[in-house]
């Protein structure tokens, strides 16, 4: 393998279905960049997860994606050994890995100069500014209250939000989460977030995002009948999602997740290798492959 090839993975379990790589060499023919992105299984538990990225990273690896089950472990790993951002401090996931370059001058040890980084929410926001919608001062309602949720709120007010009502089918899981996330970020804290049942969700927004995984199963949230929106989100992607459909019949523009899903990986290639990514243009052609 020539020198200059970078080298790149993305975990997982399971992990065959990543599309990853595919996306990845879109954006390494549009750099220029020679890559190598390969999709890594590894055991579900914290010691096996380690072990991978320590492997990879002492063999040469520039970069690694993290996806389920292990966001979370890389978030401790990095905590632990490393360093983290403030994205992925807020989501309490990473799912960005690359290596601190100053620690390493300064005589880290690989494992001590893992830096851990979360582009989840970054991509959303991105995908929802290409698409037109209209972010700054807009009144936002989230759907969910899990890892999804968690990670888009910080990148959603730094967008310049209005309003922000966070919903759940349990209330307090929503009330909870909206007090951790005001205790570990100042700019969050200072925005003035509501919380409520899902069902009590009502009125006019600008912007519903669903980040529930429910639509994948085909059952339907529990929304109220005057509950409307201009713009409606869903962060899965991939199938006909009950969520969109029932929106788009109310009047309002629809998207899946698939532009998140690219947005994301934009961003933590950029990370990793320093070329910004014509987004459009990737998704283009990732549309074309696909179809």
């Amino acid at each position: 393998m020539n020198k200059s090839t970078h080298h790149f993975i993305v975990i997982g379990n399971p992990i065959a279905h990543s599309k990853s790589p595919e996306i990845h060499q879109v954006f390494a023919a549009q750099t220029g960049c020679d890559i190598r992105y390969e999709r890594q299984y590894c055991p579900n538990n914290a010691e096996s997860f380690t072990a991978v990225v320590e492997a990879f990273f002492h063999g040469g690896g520039m970069g690694a994606n993290v996806t389920v089950p292990f966001k979370q472990v890389a978030y401790a790993a990095c905590l632990a050994r490393g360093g983290i951002s403030e994205h992925a401090s807020v989501a309490g996931a990473v799912n960005t890995l690359l290596l601190n370059k100053e620690k390493l001058q300064q005589g880290a040890s690989l494992t001590d100069a893992l830096y851990g980084d979360n582009t989840d929410g970054q991509g959303l926001v991105n995908h929802i500014t290409s698409l037109g919608w209209q972010l700054e001062g807009a009144r936002v309602a989230i759907i969910g209250a899990g890892g999804a949720a968690r990670g888009a709120i910080l990148p959603l007010i730094e967008a310049g939000i209005g309003q922000l009502t966070l919903a759940n089918r349990t209330m307090s899981k929503a009330t909870d989460l909206v007090s951790e996330l005001s205790a570990a970020s100042a700019t969050i804290h200072q925005h003035d977030i509501k919380s409520c049942a899902t069902t009590e969700l009502t009125g006019q927004f600008d912007v519903i995002i669903n980040a529930t995984s429910i639509g994948l199963s085909g059952e339907t949230l529990p929304l109220a009948d005057d509950l409307n929106c201009h713009f409606a989100y869903d962060m899965m992607y991939g199938r006909e999602l009950p969520f969109l459909q029932h929106f788009a019949a109310r009047g309002a523009q629809t998207s899946d997740g698939y532009g998140m899903l690219i947005g994301q990986a934009a961003l933590s290639f950029e990370r990793w290798t320093g070329h910004v990514i014509d987004v459009a243009q990737a998704t283009t052609i990732l549309k074309k492959q696909s179809g």
